[in-house]
């Protein structure tokens, strides 16, 4: 099948409805949660791991716990062992991907996907990769760990289809993120969402960029403590 351009009209104005998040800097979910509440009363939270402790923990004895979903119940999938999946997942994507005004995009979410829903909103900052590697003393093997999957690809998934999501990748741009929610009641704007989208590709275009590298530093410094990190199968 080859790839074609997108089908149906697009909103200018999409309100905030069902919002994706999954943060490893929590920093300012203190404010851009209640203040999306604030303007968007029926808003519900898709969340994992640390980020949905926390979010549960903010909603504690307030009259919102209802507006919080585990990632693994909205897809009826549990997380694998070590949190490696959470996020890959049909019904996941085909919400950031799926076309607002495309009926067999609308099908596919009701039916093929058991009440799949668009995401409006995608909050996700990564893995502190260039943090962990900055230490000299750190193991190849924590340097993997550190790769990001799962954020990447949801930052991705909503940038390119930036006329149905918006993308929040940095606490930095919460504030003027909320205000154009409050000046739109409640909604994002196209320009907001391609110019979120910029900043989504910039910012994963960087992550990568540090990835290739050190693994070619490792492999030309020192291979065998690289081999070393690892226990091999010796068989029988």
């Amino acid at each position: 099948m080859s790839i074609r351009d997108l089908k149906g009209t697009v909103e200018d104005k999409i309100p905030v409805r069902n919002v994706l998040l999954s943060v490893f800097d929590k920093s300012g979910l203190e404010t851009l949660v209640p203040s999306i509440i604030e303007v968007s009363p029926n808003v519900r939270f898709m969340s994992t791991g640390g980020t949905y402790k926390k979010l549960a923990e903010m909603f504690a004895g307030s009259c919102y716990p209802e507006r919080l979903m585990e990632v693994a119940e909205y897809t009826g999938f549990p997380e694998m062992e070590g949190g490696l999946v959470k996020t890959l997942h049909p019904k996941i994507h085909a919400g950031l991907l799926g076309e607002r005004n495309n009926p067999e995009h609308q099908k596919y979410l009701a039916e093929t996907l058991n009440g799949g829903v668009y995401i409006d909103l995608v909050v996700v900052n990564l893995y502190p990769f260039n943090k962990v590697i900055a230490d000299p003393a750190v193991t190849f093997e924590k340097a993997r760990g550190n790769i990001d999957i799962g954020g990447p690809c949801m930052v991705r998934a909503g940038a390119k289809n930036f006329p149905s999501c918006a993308v929040l990748c940095d606490p930095a741009d919460y504030k003027s993120f909320l205000d154009n929610l409050r000046e739109n009641d409640g909604c994002t704007t196209f320009n907001q969402r391609l110019r979120l989208a910029q900043k989504a590709f910039e910012t994963t275009a960087r992550y990568d960029s540090a990835i290739a590298p050190f693994i070619a530093e490792q492999i030309a410094g020192n291979l065998q403590a690289v081999v070393g990190c690892y226990k091999f199968n010796q068989g029988e």
